[in-house]
């Protein structure tokens, strides 16, 4: 139900009082990624009465200081979907990590699994009806409006407007305050060599007429990079970066002939520079969606030729993958990937895509291996992988058997592994392998 507090005096207030309205031992979600509301989330750190306050969120660009060890027993991150700025908070204990399909998030808001006393987020200004939207992070976001008690805002002049389904209107807000500050961006390098094979190998399996998803990272960003003689590509992703915007611009990706949402980019959130950030402003072609809506396998699967892009941290031999986790520690998140590696498989000549190179550490560490380390996440099951790449091949380990699979996966091996990886499989499974 749609919240209406136009009753209420003045809400555009400070950032001090702002967050007044917060309250300790409450659950409270900050918006994420390029959206991170750093102005009030600075003022809610120098809060020093509140306590026990839990904080949900997916990954976060720039700084998050909630998660310092000083704040310790006031403020509790609990990453959706984590990264970099807070992955040793989470090793070290200070915060906590739900393993957690992306498509799945919004119900723990909206069921009220998850009760949200309040929801902290940024949005770029009114129009003339009173209507902001969520710029570039619609994703989790929009659910947690609906659903917080009470709604925060900081209303940023540089945010971008973007069209789709992510707009809060100015009676849904308690409280908000005025910002002009460029938004905390992300670089998404093509990585090295590997990743620029890879990148070239995924690009030949690729058809025309395509409709692509591609997760983070330098492996999806070098794909993107080699399509450049492609045809009437479409996009439906849970998110993009910087690499999709030559492709827009040359005419590669034209949405034309999508199954769903034809002439539309359609997506959750962004995470990028600049560049990015001002190619969606105003954009008709960016739909942003929740979450739900974008990673809804019954959807994904109905656009033919769905291409899904997906990095690895580890495979098995068996074909289980590794996306989350280094052993215990968390890297990252389930996020979409199993999402749209499932709606891809079941599309109409669709293709689910594993990608990651070979090696580790500086070719020390083979990442294809006998068995996953202790701890590590099962992100895409065995009976779910399809296409596995590196930079020395691709194979497809769909109705293969377990020792199909295990040699298709050592032929893509670095060859400095294949001999022990061999060995390994003989023993584990007393194969007898040619």
């Amino acid at each position: 139900m749609t919240k209406n507090r136009t009753g209420k005096a003045s809400r555009e207030v400070t950032p001090a009082e702002a967050v007044s309205l917060l309250k300790s031992d409450s659950n409270v979600f900050l918006h994420g990624a390029c959206a991170s509301p750093l102005v009030l989330e600075a003022a809610m750190c120098e809060r020093t009465d509140l306590s026990e306050v839990t904080l949900f969120h997916i990954h976060k660009n720039g700084p998050a200081p909630f998660a310092d060890p000083e704040h310790q027993g006031r403020f509790r991150s609990v990453s959706l979907f984590t990264g970099s700025n807070l992955r040793q908070a989470v090793d070290e204990g200070r915060a906590d990590f739900v393993p957690i399909f992306l498509s799945d998030i919004p119900w723990l808001f909206l069921s009220g699994q998850v009760h949200l006393h309040a929801a902290i987020v940024q949005l770029s200004e009114p129009d003339r009806h009173g209507f902001c939207t969520l710029g570039p992070s619609v994703d989790t976001a929009l659910a947690a409006v609906q659903s917080a008690d009470v709604v925060i805002a900081e209303i940023n002049k540089q945010m971008p407007r973007t069209h789709g389904s992510g707009f809060v209107h100015l009676s849904q807000i308690d409280a908000f305050v005025r910002t002009d500050y460029p938004l905390s961006t992300a670089a998404h390098g093509r990585g090295g060599e590997a990743e620029a094979t890879i990148g070239g190998i995924i690009a030949d399996l690729i058809q025309d007429g395509s409709t692509l998803q591609m997760g983070i990272g330098a492996i999806p960003d070098a794909t993107l990079a080699r399509l450049g003689d492609k045809c009437d590509l479409g996009i439906h992703t849970e998110m993009f970066s910087d690499g999709l915007v030559p492709l827009v611009e040359s005419g590669v990706v034209n949405n034309s002939r999508k199954t769903v949402h034809k002439g539309r980019i359609v997506t959750s959130f962004v995470s990028g520079s600049q560049k990015v950030l001002d190619f969606i402003h105003d954009n008709p072609m960016c739909e942003f969606h929740p979450c739900n809506y974008t990673n809804d396998t019954a959807l994904i699967r109905r656009h033919d030729r769905m291409v899904a892009i997906n990095s690895a941290l580890e495979i098995d031999l068996t074909g289980q993958v590794c996306a989350d986790s280094i052993g215990h520690r968390v890297y990252s998140g389930i996020g979409g990937q199993m999402d749209f590696i499932r709606g891809a498989a079941l599309a109409r000549e669709g293709k689910a895509i594993i990608a990651l190179p070979a090696t580790a550490r500086k070719g020390t560490l083979s990442r294809i291996t006998p068995t996953l380390k202790a701890g590590a996440g099962v992100v895409t099951t065995r009976g779910h992988v399809h296409w596995v790449v590196t930079e020395f091949g691709a194979v497809n380990l769909h109705g293969r058997t377990l020792r199909q699979r295990g040699e298709a996966l050592i032929s893509i091996a670095h060859p400095d592994f294949r001999g022990e990886l061999k060995k390994q499989l003989q023993e584990q499974r007393h194969f007898v392998l040619s």
